[in-house]
């Protein structure tokens, strides 16, 4: 009987699990709730609730899977977050969400110090307290019990730790997002290490997303024995998911965030630097040997916020996109402003207006956002080849419309859960079963 892959996909609002065939097929799953705690920042969590989401998750989908052994587990999750360990493996504080706001004076200082256009070229990253060296400089600034920490791992090296993980690589996707590591070499950049009073031996060394880090043996009593692999960043992994990582491709992954990821050619300095001034973010793939562009807003998030405005919840929205796909585009003249902040702002609102004629005013601004972002990376990497859409916001039949009108012809990955999808093939070639 041939072994199942196990995948878990840590995003930023739920943690979702499949379980695969080696033909890749989909065959179980599992989700359950990110539990954040917010704060006047953004938010923060206990790295053990996070370990609780993805043993939820896949205990969920293990459940429900058909019998046989489990070869492999792998974890892919959201990036930027980390976890400070002791001495002892214990977090010494909580784990800072991506989208914390944490960090700015930091952030200001490391442009300052290290040059912001230098910093961009060696990291492939603007110099914003979204990045981890610098939530961990804030953290050393701050936090009394930080200087204790020892060891920092991403979310997704976390929870392959507490699986039972007795390697540590730090898997290159999720290594480029937090602005030690030095594109170029593949290596930690010494300079980014002691401008963030890192220790020695905080970060564990540079490894590709299919590197075993050992065998499950807490957690999950079905997978025990299993191979153990962080399979990256979670939009480079629905990227392999969703099977959109030839050069050329663009995965729109289209959830919390509104995330666009290209598949690229490694790029020299220059084209990296330039990247960055307009707004696109270099970084290593979660396949070999390929770097990635990526843009994002937060459009998922935005578009939450108008459901709750209106008063819609999961059971309304169907009806909702319904209504709003036979609406004209130019929605009467209404726009939704602030893809990217905590707060968002509905103007040109006036005679007539309708729930649905706010629906499609809102999945028009975030085409037009989406739009812009691609026309960035052609001027970095020219002309695309083939764009895949992925997500929950895409499966409304007003939103494909509308996304079809900004970006052209796209297409549908038969995927349930691309990320943990992508993990599960990763964790597969990890343990030689793909």
């Amino acid at each position: 009987m041939e072994p199942l892959l196990l995948g878990l996909d840590l995003g930023t609002t739920s943690c979702k699990a499949a379980v695969v065939t080696h033909g890749g097929r989909e065959v179980a799953h599992g989700r359950a709730r990110i539990p954040w705690r917010r704060v006047p920042t953004g938010a923060e969590v206990h790295p053990e609730r996070l370990f609780d989401a993805a043993q939820t998750a896949a205990a969920e989908a293990l459940a429900a899977a058909p019998d046989g052994p489990v070869g492999a587990v792998g974890v892919a999750s959201f990036a930027e977050t980390g976890v400070l360990l002791d001495a002892r493996d214990e977090p010494v504080v909580p784990a800072i969400a991506w989208h914390d706001a944490r960090g700015a004076e930091q952030a200001e200082r490391l442009a300052a110090d290290l040059g912001a256009e230098r910093f961009a070229e060696r990291t492939g990253l603007p110099p914003r307290p979204m990045f981890s060296l610098v939530k961990y400089r804030w953290l050393r600034d701050e936090r009394e019990e930080a200087a204790r920490g020892v060891r920092w791992l991403s979310v997704g090296e976390w929870i392959v730790h507490r699986l039972g993980g007795d390697e540590r690589p730090a898997e290159l996707s999720l290594a480029s997002r937090t602005g030690w590591l030095d594109l170029r070499t593949r290596m930690w950049w010494d300079e980014a290490l002691a401008w963030s009073g890192a220790p020695r031996g905080l970060l564990g060394e540079p490894a590709p997303a299919a590197t075993p880090a050992g065998r499950a043996r807490d957690g999950l009593a079905r997978a025990r024995g299993a191979v153990l692999a962080v399979a990256g960043h979670d939009h480079l992994s629905a990227a392999v998911g969703a099977g959109a990582t030839g050069e050329g491709d663009v995965l729109v992954s289209w959830g919390t965030a509104n995330a666009f990821v290209r598949a690229v050619a490694p790029l020299p300095p220059e084209r990296v630097r330039a990247a960055v001034a307009g707004g696109v973010t270099v970084g290593w793939h979660a396949v070999a040997d390929r770097q990635y562009l990526l843009g994002a807003t937060r459009a998922g998030a935005a578009l939450q916020r108008v459901l709750d405005l209106l008063g819609i919840g999961p059971d309304g929205l169907a009806e909702l996109e319904r209504s709003a796909l036979d609406l004209p585009a130019a929605a009467g003249g209404i726009e939704l402003h602030g893809l990217d902040d905590d707060r968002v702002a509905l103007t040109g609102i006036g005679d007539g207006t309708s729930p649905a004629l706010v629906w499609r005013a809102a999945l028009e601004s975030t085409g037009r956002g989406a739009r812009r972002i691609l026309d960035r990376m052609t001027r970095v990497a020219g002309p695309q080849r083939r764009i895949v859409m992925a997500g929950g916001w895409a499966d409304g039949p007003a939103a494909q419309a509308v996304m079809r009108e900004h970006l052209g012809p796209f297409e549908l990955p038969d995927a349930v859960y691309t990320g943990a999808r992508g993990a599960a093939l990763t964790a597969g070639r990890a343990a030689g079963l793909i």
